[in-house]
């Protein structure tokens, strides 16, 4: 309630802003302003995010900002409850990715604001280095959660969830998440500062402490559950 209650209010001084000409709201702090890459993420950035997600030129001029080589994907529908809608093909992020990502444009965006706002500086804090690649498990399947023959389908079935298993760093060091995460260490420190990142920018944010089934991999969605384990 307290969280709406502001929204609502810097809506207000938008509009005092707008019909006032005495000030201009920030985009940083105003709701209804486009969200940028470049711009570090706030409390408002969950906010925008998801609005994005049912605003697809939006997202796709966000990305067009950012440094990734995409193109956009035609809507499909792949199975019962699976396909691609709003979603992009991902070459490369702001760093190499192996295997290209298919992945819903807004999960795309969650992505890179997070591995420019979160990833990168983390790097630089604790190796004092930047990543240059990322290593993922993929994007787009149509399964249900967790593999399972049965119950709902997992965000992977509509590309709106990537799983992340390492990073390699400019020196070509390597830090996984099946070998790192449970060690002490700056390895594990890193990784640990990553995941919980990830909590603000994406609404499922899965590690090795959710269950035995992820401890290779995070595993990040904009799925409709909030959860950050």
């Amino acid at each position: 309630m307290k969280w709406l209650l502001a929204v609502l209010a810097l809506a207000g001084l938008a509009a005092i802003a707008t019909h006032g000409h005495h000030w201009t709201l920030p985009d940083r702090h105003n709701p209804w302003a486009p969200l940028h890459y470049a711009e570090p993420p706030n409390w408002l950035t969950r906010h925008k995010l998801q609005r994005l997600a049912a605003q697809p030129e939006a997202c796709l001029a966000l990305m067009a900002d950012t440094p990734w080589r995409f193109q956009p994907i035609a809507d499909r529908d792949t199975g019962p409850g699976c396909g691609m809608h709003d979603a992009i093909q991902v070459q490369r992020t702001a760093v190499s990715i192996g295997q290209p990502l298919a992945m819903t444009c807004v999960a795309a965006a969650s992505l890179a604001l997070w591995e420019r706002h979160v990833l990168q500086p983390q790097a630089q804090l604790w190796f004092g280095q930047p990543v240059r690649s990322i290593e993922h498990y993929g994007s787009y399947a149509c399964r249900n959660v967790a593999g399972s023959t049965a119950g709902r389908r997992s965000q992977h079935a509509t590309a709106n969830a990537v799983d992340l298993a390492g990073f390699v760093l400019q020196d070509g060091r390597r830090i996984g998440v099946a070998r790192d995460w449970g060690r002490p260490g700056p390895a594990a420190q890193f990784l640990r500062s990553v995941h919980e990142g990830a909590c603000g920018l994406f609404t499922g944010v899965l590690g090795p402490d959710y269950n035995q089934a992820h401890a290779d991999h995070f595993h990040f969605d904009r799925g409709p559950y909030g959860i950050c384990r």
